[in-house]
């Protein structure tokens, strides 16, 4: 849908985009759960994954960063883009996990780090514990390639795990009926 928009983002803030190529495989994978969806972009820095999502059909996306110039930026860009399905959140991600409250879930959630901070682990933990996931959500997982892949919480299992160049990218989805024997790593 936006496809030939030129998008700004902060050059200065410790930014790293996912690939096109690793974006395109991730929405190749949802492309029957965005369209109608609510998504979490944990920590979204460019935003690349929430706004692709709002450009797939996504119903309603949120944005959180710590950073406050990211913000505006991400604010820029959803203006130029028209974008008004799309709440952005200035805090700390574990903070908005422990803080946050909602009757409507989120069916997708994109964590994509700091890879040096290595948060993956304790994210899938905090984000499985607040509440804030759909039954049969789907977790989008990015790490350094270098990195193994974080233990899920008992009820989420891996469906894909791929790596190109320096990231690792992964997918995950909850599954209540699901126990922690099921969460081996799957290369489809």
């Amino acid at each position: 849908m936006w496809r030939s928009r030129r998008l700004r983002f902060l050059t200065d803030a410790e930014i790293r985009p996912t690939p096109d190529r690793v974006r395109e495989t991730v929405f190749n994978w949802l492309q029957e759960v965005v369209p109608g969806a609510r998504c979490l972009d944990l920590f979204a820095g460019s935003g690349g994954l929430g706004l692709e999502a709002l450009s797939r059909g996504a119903a309603h996306v949120t944005l959180i960063d710590q950073d406050a110039r990211v913000i505006e930026q991400l604010q820029e860009n959803l203006t130029l883009l028209g974008a008004r399905n799309a709440e952005l959140v200035c805090s700390d991600a574990f903070k908005f996990l422990a803080a946050h409250h909602s009757t409507q879930p989120f069916d997708i959630v994109f964590m994509d780090p700091p890879y040096r901070d290595h948060l993956l682990g304790e994210a899938c933990a905090r984000l499985e514990s607040s509440g804030l996931l759909a039954q049969a959500a789907w977790i989008y997982l990015e790490c350094g390639s270098d990195e193994p892949p974080p233990a899920l919480p008992a009820s989420w299992h891996y469906i894909h795990n791929r790596s190109a160049g320096q990231v690792g990218y992964h997918l995950a989805k909850k599954d209540p009926e699901s126990d922690s024997a099921s969460n081996d790593l799957s290369t489809a």
